[in-house]
């Protein structure tokens, strides 16, 4: 073989390579939200607003019909105790099972979230878990189809003005916080993902999530909140 031929023959293996490794790293990442991926906001039993709420994406509640106070959505519609969103419940279920399921966790059980940087993967509390101070950094490793799943055994706490952020190419959508009764979002938060609770969510006043709020059989409650799903 002379020089060229080697040269070309490395070239051609060297590309495959780099190709395959490619292909992992833009892996597509799993949707666990089926028709309820169209919603920013859904419930089981009723929506709520106290002060003025801004919502990017559709609102629904069910098999409840409640939806209160002045919520503005854009991007959306309203879908109070009819098919969509009973069907988008059904398909929450099977996602929030998914999540409860997923395997090879991280356990951070009695750690506090806020300072932490975390790359893609599987996190699990077996309780309580809480991001108490300081910012949580989701780091992205140049993959915008990296996934966080985020198992807590039973509640979701956050301090006022506390942050989530999205560094390195990370998609906030990507971000999945499957809790096992209710999550309580303090005020001044800012916070990325899907947070899907068993039970009820509550986004306190000036609450910013670019992600969805989706309750499987409680209200969510926004007070003066923003809600941003695209």
């Amino acid at each position: 073989m002379t020089t060229t031929q080697f040269t070309t023959l490395l070239f051609v293996l060297l590309t495959i390579v780099s190709a395959g490794h490619l292909s992992l790293r833009m892996k597509t990442s799993t949707n666990f939200l089926g028709s309820a991926d169209q919603f920013a906001v859904l419930a089981g039993s009723a929506v709520t607003s106290s002060g003025a709420s801004y919502v990017s994406g559709s609102v629904g509640v069910g098999p409840g019909t409640a939806i209160t106070g002045v919520i503005h959505v854009s991007g959306g519609s309203i879908h109070a105790g009819d098919s969509v969103s009973q069907q988008a419940e059904n398909d929450l279920t099977n996602g929030y099972n998914a999540l409860k399921g997923s395997s090879g966790s991280v356990n951070l059980t009695g750690k506090n979230l806020g300072g932490m940087t975390l790359a893609p993967g599987v996190y699990k509390f077996n309780a309580s878990g809480a991001l108490s101070a300081g910012t949580l950094t989701l780091d992205g490793q140049g993959n915008s189809n990296a996934q966080w799943i985020f198992q807590f055994g039973s509640t979701l706490l956050t301090a006022a003005n506390t942050k989530v952020n999205m560094t390195n190419g990370g998609n906030a959508l990507n971000v999945y916080w499957q809790v096992g009764s209710s999550a309580t979002i303090a005020a001044g938060t800012t916070m990325c993902g899907n947070i899907i609770a068993y039970a009820s969510i509550t986004l306190n006043t000036s609450v910013k999530l670019h992600g969805r709020a989706l309750a499987r059989t409680g209200a969510v409650t926004m007070i003066s909140s923003n809600i941003n799903k695209n």
